[in-house]
């Protein structure tokens, strides 16, 4: 029985139109904290060019959710009323989530933030905050961002693809960023490790 007071066609609409004021938010957050410098008195140790790599992987994935569009503002698969409402009730949540996500994780790092892996000399191992959640948070809110984009706009086949991209992408950029933070942190930072998911809490 439909007992919503407006269209499904509604419903997804104002869900596509919620998620793209979260992009939107996030490429603001994200291009502000770019263009911060380190301190003058900062020099860089160590840079790890294989998080390109990755970088190049999670820009793809994103590629994917794009070139394939199911017809706009419709379900991405056939749902009852409920779960229909259920998913565009996560799909929200998902996208203004990830963006408060990032922007709590990049506030938090200040200027040791950086696109690419790199260590500082005089660099802080962080560990509250979100980062007391998980290891790579930033990672987690684009991750949040791509499902949410996928589950508003995406065919499940784009998504899905998508999906397997961004994470082949994101444990390249783990491993590079890790293995120059175990380098500068030793068993600290192994520590951190054993405590900590990377990026998925209680999964991974």
């Amino acid at each position: 029985m439909k007992w919503l007071p407006f269209s499904d066609y509604a419903l997804h609409a104002v869900v596509f139109g919620l998620v793209m004021v979260s992009w939107f938010a996030f490429g603001v957050v994200f291009f502000r904290f770019l263009r911060r410098k380190p301190p003058q008195t900062a020099t860089e140790s160590k840079r790890d060019g294989t998080s390109k790599i990755g970088i190049a992987l999670q820009g793809t994935s994103y590629a994917f959710v794009w070139a394939f569009m199911r017809p706009q503002f419709t379900h991405i698969a056939p749902l009852s009323q409920v779960l229909d409402i259920t998913v565009a009730a996560l799909t929200v949540v998902l996208a203004l989530g990830s963006v408060w996500l990032v922007m709590s994780a990049v506030g938090t790092l200040g200027r040791q933030w950086s696109l690419t892996a790199r260590v500082l000399e005089g660099h802080k191992l962080i560990s509250e905050g979100v980062y007391a959640r998980v290891r790579h948070p930033i990672y987690t809110g684009m991750l949040g961002m791509l499902l949410a984009t996928g589950l508003a706009a995406s065919h499940w086949v784009g998504l899905l693809a998508g999906l397997i991209v961004f994470w082949a992408g994101t444990l390249i950029r783990i491993r590079s960023e890790e293995r120059l933070l175990r380098a500068a942190f030793g068993a600290e930072y192994d520590n951190y490790a054993r405590r900590v998911p990377a990026v998925v809490p209680w999964i991974y």
